[in-house]
């Protein structure tokens, strides 16, 4: 059972509750204020530890990550294949997926970025975003053998300059 993260008012961010709801499965449960127990204020109420494996917790992430996937395919069914490359039409769902990942990898103590969700996101792209161009030209650097002539030429030049220079 995978705890949620709980903001200083108490509720769960909107991304985590969204998934949760999503989730249905029970994963996850908002901390109920405990009425009747006299409590000072100073103190919070009591947490339960876990002890959690690295295998469990990767083992959480993984399925956790494969319902972040199903959420944005379903999400982008909705989307037509001329509005692939709009990023006002897609922005939504490419950014609650990696928001997913990023706040469940946080939330578990995972890492982030990690290669699960790096997978996810070149699934993404690959999937949906492949044939996406950019309107202007983009700009590479050149080959090793060019950007070494073109660093080494000024620099060989100048002691040449200097001696003409001095002469």
């Amino acid at each position: 059972m995978a705890p949620c993260a709980q903001t200083g008012s108490g509720r769960l961010s909107r991304g985590l509750l969204l998934l949760c709801a999503l989730l249905g499965t029970g994963l996850c449960h908002v901390a109920a204020e405990a009425d009747g127990f006299s409590q000072d204020a100073r103190t919070s109420p009591p947490v339960a530890v876990f002890n959690w494996t690295a295998q469990f917790v990767e083992e959480t992430y993984t399925n956790i990550t494969q319902k972040c996937w199903e959420f944005f395919v379903d999400l982008m069914r909705n989307v037509t294949a001329p509005e692939l490359c709009e990023w006002k039409v897609i922005s939504r769902p490419y950014s609650l997926l990696q928001a997913c990942l990023e706040d469940w990898a946080d939330h578990l103590h995972y890492g982030y970025p990690n290669a699960l969700a790096e997978q996810y996101i070149f699934q993404s792209h690959h999937r949906y975003f492949h044939n996406c161009t950019l309107e202007h030209q983009v700009y590479f650097d050149p080959p090793e053998d060019v950007l070494l002539a073109m660093i080494i030429a000024p620099i060989c030049l100048i002691p040449f300059l200097v001696t003409l220079v001095i002469w």
